[in-house]
């Protein structure tokens, strides 16, 4: 019997399907693949409905080391978009009306930052910038706020919680205080007052191995929280599970929570989550101009499938805004719960 268990074990590595062995253990943290669940929720597999926006990760380079991030990104990270790729998402956006969402990293500490989002610009495209906050303190970035304010930017800002010990023990010894100091400096330019119209939006993310609050309830208290011991602005606040990627994946390991973490997943899934899951309406673009369904295929390498073109050169708005989405087990963060839209 334990022979039998080996081989089996071994020709489901060396075929790709050692996950189809996991399913049938006892103790099981994912009962049902991703794509089996889709089917059972609708006759076809998961497709886009078409292309809104056009995210573009502009490199992993950053001037912090979270430890939940899924991108796994940090000052050493040398993998930034150079300017032919910069281009072609130009091109892209020139040719088809979308929105551009800027990512990293810190997608700023790329050179090419600023005449991607001043191009796009020009182009009439709305412009989102997804920034971590404390980058407007680093040298070189002093005009940041101005340019930001400037181009009419929506920024989303990444603040883990609306207290100082939970966001520096994520962050590190002073990102709290640099964040509050750059929010105080964005409503000073406008940003979060609706008459001004410059979008603020904040991300909360928790901190451990659990999924998180009710949107509603917990953008309450971020408001009523800033507000008053800040008196900080801003329009929305979105949440998001972390993925079981990155470095918040070597977490759950290490702490052995791993597969505990993927059944509280699997166990939240929302099927009401799929029509506006992210990936069924934007493309997520790589650093080296590499398509993918959304940022987090990007980070474990999911590529598009097979038949669509792979590249940012290839860019087919026709062929791409109906593609078949590839899919594996951690897209049940994104189906969690709230889901994330």
């Amino acid at each position: 019997m334990l022979c039998t268990l080996v081989l089996l074990s071994v020709l489901c590595a060396l075929c790709g399907l050692t996950a189809v062995f996991r399913i049938n253990r006892k103790d099981s943290a994912i009962l049902m693949h991703f794509e089996e669940k889709i089917l059972t929720i609708q006759p076809d597999p998961l497709h886009a409905t078409g292309i809104d926006i056009l995210q573009v990760n502009l490199g992993y380079k950053c001037n912090m080391t979270c430890k939940h991030c899924h991108v796994e990104a940090g000052p050493a990270r040398e993998e930034m978009m150079d300017s032919r790729n910069i281009e072609g998402v130009l091109s892209v956006l020139k040719e088809n009306r979308m929105t551009l969402d800027v990512t990293g990293g810190a997608p700023e500490l790329n050179t090419g930052f600023r005449y991607l989002v001043e191009e796009a610009r020009h182009s009439g495209c709305h412009v989102i910038a997804r920034s971590n906050l404390t980058i407007f303190h680093e040298p070189g970035m002093e005009d940041l706020f101005d340019f930001y304010s400037r181009n009419s930017v929506e920024i989303i800002a990444s603040l883990p919680f609306f207290r100082e010990a939970d966001v520096d023990k994520v962050r590190g010894n002073g990102a709290f205080r640099r964040s509050i100091d750059a929010l105080q400096q964005l409503n000073l330019m406008g940003y979060g007052d609706d008459t001004k119209g410059k979008k603020l939006n904040l991300v909360y993310n928790p901190p451990g191995a659990f999924l998180p609050p009710s949107q509603a309830t917990i953008e309450e208290e971020y408001h009523r929280e800033l507000k008053r011991n800040f008196d900080i602005s801003f329009h929305s606040l979105y949440t998001f599970a972390n993925m079981p990627i990155g470095r918040f994946r070597d977490f759950l390991v290490r702490s052995k929570n791993y597969d505990k973490y993927l059944k509280k997943l699997t166990d939240a899934f929302n099927p009401g989550t799929l029509q506006g899951i992210m990936c069924r309406h934007i493309m997520s673009v790589g650093w080296d101009g590499t398509l993918y369904d959304c940022d987090f295929n990007q980070m474990i390498g999911l590529k598009i499938l097979d038949g669509y073109p792979g590249s940012i050169r290839d860019f087919d708005h026709h062929l791409l805004a109906g593609r078949r989405i590839a899919v594996d087990d951690h897209c049940y963060g994104c189906t969690a719960g709230q889901g994330s839209t």
